[in-house]
């Protein structure tokens, strides 16, 4: 796991930003309107490669939304779609005073969904930010 964005990110050949709201519902609009994108970019909804990336999506704004909410605060959802056939899942929140934490203990409840983000990513990782963090994955599109 990386411990900061990545500056040596390629132009992107696509862009979608959204700020959503810190609640269920957000989480859940994130993960549609990524699928939604990845069609209009020409993976279709029923792909591999489209359902991956709503997986990775699903699970990083389910964290920004439980882990990372701050009331009256949104969360950002960004994608980009680079060379390579390779997308790049950018949540940011506004808390950065709780680090990530990966579960392995079969016995304890959730935190298992970075487990997930670390099998289908070919890289991620967490950045601080002014306000809050950014949890990001590049995805293999093909």
């Amino acid at each position: 796991m990386n411990s900061e964005i990545s500056t040596q990110i390629s132009t992107p050949h696509g862009e979608l930003t959204l700020r959503l709201s810190s609640t269920p519902r957000g989480a859940r609009l994130a993960r549609r309107l990524a699928a939604q994108q990845l069609t209009d970019w020409g993976y279709p909804h029923d792909g591999d490669a489209n359902y991956t990336a709503q997986q990775v999506v699903a699970e990083l704004a389910a964290n920004a939304v439980t882990h990372g909410r701050v009331p009256g605060r949104d969360f950002e959802l960004r994608l980009l779609l680079l060379a390579e056939d390779t997308l790049r899942v950018e949540v940011s929140d506004a808390r950065g005073d709780r680090q990530l934490r990966i579960v392995t203990n079969p016995e304890e409840e959730g935190g298992r969904g970075l487990i997930l983000v670390w099998v289908l990513a070919r890289t991620w990782g967490v950045a601080e930010r002014a306000v809050g963090k950014t949890v990001w994955a590049e995805l293999p599109l093909t």
